[in-house]
């Protein structure tokens, strides 16, 4: 994928904790009770050893009951209030993690409409799904488990340090002094570990990709028997990601049993050290076990961080992919200042246009032709021809090099865009409905209109007929893609919609590549009625469907080579009479 990458993860990181920013008044509150919620649970040891010395004291009858009693209460009111803090801290954390990720969301879904259909062209739907999906999940997720436990885990060491430094700094060294080797062995796995959630997750966006292609085009591969081929490119990507998360969580779990038998090698030694202490009476028994409590409580946050890095790890692997689409390069902006028609006629002027999808490939070399407004043009000519490449540079899905494209005199990247596009319709050979009521669908092309112009642009468009015999009739559901009803039918469909929007220019690929010959015989002379006095480009291979165009431009490798209507080019006895005369002989 062509992206230009953070330099590393730390920068995603970063990135990430910067779209926290509107929220920062309550990660601060956040911060705060956790602080509190810490030293609460801090304390609880520390009183637990007074506990022990008062009871200690009691039993040989120095002390009165009522010390014991109070160091017992003051333990159990800190343990209260930790859970309460606690309580309070994870609530702010996840409404912080959430409405980060909400305004996420909003971004990527935001620049899903700024990327140009090149983007679309050149990656995989099934890598930028993942991304869009996989990737944004795997950091909700993240956010909200390992910030409060980052932060609990900072505090508590920082704390628990101070306070096992001021029973015994003895203890302390003895306690500690294996910590730095673990510290050091969990850095060296975790950045091996690393390269491997970056494969995982480069791994499924590569899966993803590749079962949506071959899950839409399932038909063709089971007509030409190629399941073996798919399973065994299947086995062969799944494998990679398998081998990548295996052994990155492989490396991620060996961090947690390396804190614990260094924690334990930890305790030996202060059970040794410890004992000599209360036998010189450098140490009482009660701080002495206050002292293994927070040795106990010093390696839970280590080991807790050390559970999580793989989680860790992943979120900075999504975060770099996230902000890699991010970072994407977008459609240039529409100018400050934009232009409209003052009067939209529908002239079309190509304006010694070259264009080219690669910039060491050229296309369209010089195109230079004007369509008046209300003519209806077709567009012939063989495959990579350039015909709809004419189209998506006459509706700036894509920038031409040189030369400019008016509409009524105005460039249309003097345009804004949602207004440019605002002016055509549009009918493909590939039909888009979506999983809605059939209604809902055509009201698509105009969502202000009545059920009654709904029900008359199906009746000009020939489904009327065909949709009252559905269950629910326009308000029968249509599946995801439309699955339920025929190809054909969908085609129709779509073409009430384009009729509902009723636009000033229309363009037609292939409209009418998928019905029979009848239903494209009505289907004609209903788009002849609705192309009156409009701008009409139709892009078309049977020729026998647009004999009445007023301009028929011959295209091949991106020019024009031939220009005029049906009967001018027939008597011509040019390339495009070759292809008519062709098909009429194909026909026959």
């Amino acid at each position: 994928m062509k992206t230009k990458k953070p330099s590393n993860s730390n920068n995603s990181y970063k990135r990430l904790f910067g779209c926290m920013k509107p929220y920062k008044a309550k990660l601060v509150i956040a911060i705060i009770v956790i602080l509190l919620s810490t030293i609460a649970y801090a304390l609880a040891p520390l009183l637990m050893g007074n506990a022990t010395d008062a009871l200690a004291k009691l039993l040989i009858g120095g002390e009165q009951n009522g010390e014991f009693l109070k160091f017992l209460a003051l333990m159990g009111c800190a343990y209260g209030l930790n859970a309460l803090l606690s309580y309070i801290g994870t609530s702010l954390i996840v409404s912080v993690a959430e409405s980060t990720i909400f305004d996420l969301r909003k971004r990527v879904d935001h620049k899903l409409s700024k990327l140009p259909l090149n983007y679309y062209d050149t990656n995989s739907y099934g890598d930028i799904l993942s991304r869009v999906t996989n990737d944004v999940d795997t950091v909700s997720n993240s956010l909200q488990q390992s910030i409060y436990q980052v932060l609990n885990a900072i505090f508590t060491i920082i704390i628990i340090f101070s306070i096992m430094l001021n029973i015994s700094g003895v203890l302390t060294l003895v306690g500690l002094a294996v910590v730095p080797f673990a510290l050091y062995a969990a850095a060296k796995i975790a950045k091996k570990s690393q390269q491997k959630f970056n494969a995982q997750q480069g791994g499924t966006g590569k899966l993803n990709g590749l079962v949506e292609e071959y899950y839409s085009g399932h038909n063709v591969v089971t007509v030409f028997g190629r399941e073996e081929t798919v399973i065994d490119d299947f086995e062969v990507t799944n494998e990679d990601l398998y081998q990548s998360s295996k052994d990155g969580q492989f490396l991620a779990g060996t961090l947690t049993p390396i804190m614990q038998n260094m924690t334990n090698l930890g305790y030996a030694l202060v059970s040794i050290v410890g004992a000599i202490l209360a036998i010189i009476g450098g140490l009482s028994v009660g701080m002495i076990q206050s002292f293994t409590l927070y040795l106990r409580q010093f390696s839970q946050p280590l080991t807790q961080v050390m559970q999580i890095a793989n989680t860790i790890q992943a979120t900075g692997s999504a975060a770099t992919r996230i902000f890699e689409f991010l970072d994407e390069k977008e459609e240039v902006p529409d100018v400050e200042n934009p232009q409209f028609p003052k009067e939209l006629k529908g002239e079309v002027k190509f304006d010694h246009i070259k264009f080219g999808y690669l910039p060491h490939q050229t296309l369209i070399t010089d195109l230079d032709i004007t369509i008046g407004a209300g003519e209806k043009t077709a567009i012939v000519g063989p495959t990579g021809a350039g015909k709809t490449t004419l189209v998506n540079l006459i509706m700036r899905f894509y920038d031409v090099r040189q030369g400019g494209i008016k509409i009524d005199g105005v460039d249309i990247r003097d345009m804004e865009r949602s207004r440019l596009r605002e002016i055509f319709g549009m009918v493909l050979q590939d039909t888009w409905l979506y999983n809605g009521t059939i209604r809902e669908n055509i009201r698509y092309g105009k969502l202000d209109a009545t059920d009654e112009e709904v029900e008359e642009a199906a009746k000009k468009a020939r489904a009327d007929a065909f949709i009252r015999t559905l269950p629910g009739g326009y308000d029968f559901v249509l599946h995801e893609g439309a699955s339920n009803i025929a190809q054909g039918q969908r085609q129709l469909i779509t073409i009430a919609r384009a009729m509902l929007n009723n636009p000033p220019i229309m363009i037609l690929d292939e409209a009418t590549s998928s019905v029979d010959t009848r239903t494209e015989v009505m289907i004609q002379e209903a788009m002849n009625e609705m192309m009156k006095g409009k701008t009409s480009f139709i892009i078309a291979h049977r020729l026998s469907t647009i004999k009445d165009a007023e301009n028929i431009l011959y295209m091949q490798d991106g020019d024009i080579l031939e220009v005029g209507n049906h009967e001018e080019l027939m008597a011509k006895d040019g390339l495009y009479a070759k292809l008519y005369n062709s098909q009429f002989s194909d026909n026959n």
